[in-house]
């Protein structure tokens, strides 16, 4: 064996440092192939940095068992092959290539021997452009940590650049299969700088869709929807253009085109200097812009380790600030301009908006003319239930809206839902943003006191009633009152207020607990109204109901118009309100099987 021909050993575990980049730091081994791109496009620009008109092309050719990667670039002299491919970590920040590369975004060593998470030998030969003459070096390696560095003859390699052969590892042929490795090539480099191809398919796809010149407006639509459905998968409701110089971002915002959970996060595609870095970057935008996925390019952020995600630092956070602020202004833009677009929009995405509305005043002053409520008056702005009513009246929950909506409705009263995601809390917020508007939640004291009270003579024709319907409910934390009110069709409402709720839970929680946790919750006991069955005197059931003599049949239709009345609220059932319906409803079922025998034993 001959001196250039010495076998050397890495300075680390190689069986360790695969184990780890292919276990632990890379999430696929479909990063071999980025890796040998990003290394052959930064040996591409350290040459040109030098040599400004230095050709610029990767070439790729696959045939399952073994890939073949050739650049243009700068190039490798011996001393570099032994400081960059051997020696793992090293920090040198001296002149020449390993310095030139400081501002690229690979590091070659690592990167290289990142394939060995596919490939069992990896070898390279490389001319250097910085020594004219220079002979070509070879530097062979196993993943059993062993590498050999030798000097070729000048035809091995006649221009300067690299190639790199990767030799598959058993099982792991199908990763340099032609289709397999064009798919991956298009999937990283479509966006690269430079002439990149598979054999002869052309794998670069340059400039990106978004700066390309287009005949029209419309056809610039066309070729960004079809954009749009070949990387996310969907045909896109409208795009925002993502143009942010000072941020170093240039790109496009897709809306998605149905209603998504403000939880779910798709993932935006980043490019960092047209190389993909990663198809996940959840943190690319703020979290209230939910209702789109982006692909961008961008020169500015800082890749984790793995280099397949972004490290999460003040640039990170400025770039989802001004991207933002893009989303934002694209609102403002059809609030503006484009009010059918701005509608067609909302009737899918009115949560995004919602969320970005609740911490930014100036966007909830400019939605406030389109962004859709729940109200007793059907589904409005609440710029346009404002002005229909001198005090916006809000419930915190859906349930409080279902119980009092159609009664506060009759008697004149306005009610938003403020039950829904960000609604409660943007209806606080109207004062702010619309002066002179008076906001008040509304609560079951609030309803009753807009019914009309009953006559004392009627109310007193009903007192036999209402004694036995009290003693029946006031084991279920209820009282019963009797007012008229419109619609006559609902003969009873349900009223309970969070206050009321939150005693009764107390309580039953203080009946379950031990005798220390019990008089904790005993202390914690309120003097609050409990819930109330508000009788209709209106209705003509409930006037009949009320001329009932036997005592005990009259609370059986109390307990049946109480339970009329929470299902009408479409209130979650406790089990004793469960109970009540199903013996009210079978106590009735026996009366009218047996009138005259269940009144005489109820005497």
């Amino acid at each position: 064996m001959t001196d250039d021909q010495i076998p050397h050993t890495f300075q680390v575990d190689l069986r360790g440092l695969v184990d780890l980049l292919s276990h632990h730091l890379y999430s696929s081994p479909k990063v071999y192939l980025r890796e040998l791109l990003q290394n052959a496009v930064d040996a591409i620009t350290a040459r040109r940095a030098e040599e400004a008109e230095a050709p610029a092309t990767v070439r790729l050719h696959a045939d399952g068992g073994r890939l073949r990667v050739e650049d243009s670039g700068i190039g490798l002299s011996e001393s570099d092959v032994h400081n960059l491919l051997a020696t793992i970590g090293r920090s040198s920040k001296r002149d020449g290539l390993e310095s030139a590369r400081s501002e690229f975004l690979g590091q070659f060593g690592i990167g290289l021997l990142a394939c060995f998470v596919v490939a069992e030998e990896i070898r390279v030969v490389s001319r250097s452009a910085r020594t004219p003459g220079a002979s070509p070096v070879e530097w062979t390696a196993r993943d059993d940590g062993s590498y050999t560095v030798r000097t070729l003859p000048g035809e091995a390699r006649p221009e300067p650049g690299t190639t790199v052969y990767l030799t598959a590892r058993p099982g792991s042929g199908d990763w340099l299969t032609e289709e397999r490795v064009l798919a991956l090539a298009k999937d990283f480099g479509s966006l690269l700088p430079y002439d990149v191809r598979v054999g002869d398919t052309q794998v670069t796809d340059r400039p990106a869709v978004w700066e390309r010149a287009h005949p029209s407006p419309a056809a610039r639509r066309v070729a960004l929807a079809r954009h749009c459905h070949e990387l996310f998968g969907f045909s896109p409701l409208d795009t925002i253009d993502l143009d942010v110089p000072v941020a170093g971002v240039r790109g496009v915002a897709y809306v998605l085109p149905q209603a998504v959970s403000p939880a779910q996060r798709g993932g935006h595609r980043v490019h960092l200097k047209g190389m993909l870095l990663t198809d996940r970057a959840d943190e690319l935008l703020p979290d209230w812009a939910f209702f789109v996925r982006c692909v961008v390019d961008t020169d500015s952020l800082r890749p984790t380790a793995s280099r397949e995600s972004l490290y999460d630092d003040d640039r990170l956070a400025a770039v989802r600030e001004a991207l933002g602020n893009r989303v934002r202004d694209w609102l403002s833009e059809l609030a503006a301009g484009d009010q059918d677009r701005l509608r067609q929009f909302l009737s899918v995405h009115h949560v995004g908006v919602k969320s970005l509305a609740r911490h930014d005043a100036d966007m909830l002053r400019t939605m406030l003319p389109w962004l859709p409520f729940e109200t007793s008056d059907g589904q409005l702005s609440l710029e346009e239930f404002a002005q229909r009513h001198p005090v916006v009246h809000f419930t915190r929950s859906v349930e409080e809206f279902r119980q009092v909506a159609p009664i506060a409705a009759a008697q004149g009263i306005g009610v938003v839902n403020g039950g829904y995601t960000f609604d409660g809390e943007l209806v606080e917020m109207l004062p702010r943003v619309r002066p002179g508007t008076s906001v008040a939640e509304l609560d079951a004291a609030t309803v009753t006191a807009h019914l009309d009270h009953v006559e004392p003579a009627d109310e007193l024709a009903l007192a036999d009633f209402l004694a036995a319907a009290r003693a029946r409910l006031d084991a279920l934390d209820c009282d019963v009152a009797v007012r008229a009110f419109l619609p006559v069709t609902v003969p009873a409402l349900h009223l309970d207020d969070r206050a009321a709720r939150h005693e009764r839970a107390r309580a039953e929680e203080e009946e379950k607990a031990d005798d220390l946790w019990s008089s904790i919750l005993g202390s914690l006991r309120d003097e609050t109204p409990r819930a109330r069955l508000v009788l209709n005197h209106l209705s003509p059931l409930v006037r009949r109901i009320g001329a009932i003599e036997d005592r005990d049949l009259a609370a059986t239709a109390a307990e049946a118009l109480y339970g009329q009345a929470l299902l009408m609220a479409q209130r979650p059932l406790r089990p004793a309100d469960s109970a009540l319906l199903n013996r009210a409803f079978l106590n009735l079922l026996e009366w009218a099987a047996h009138p005259t025998t269940t009144s005489e034993e109820g005497r």
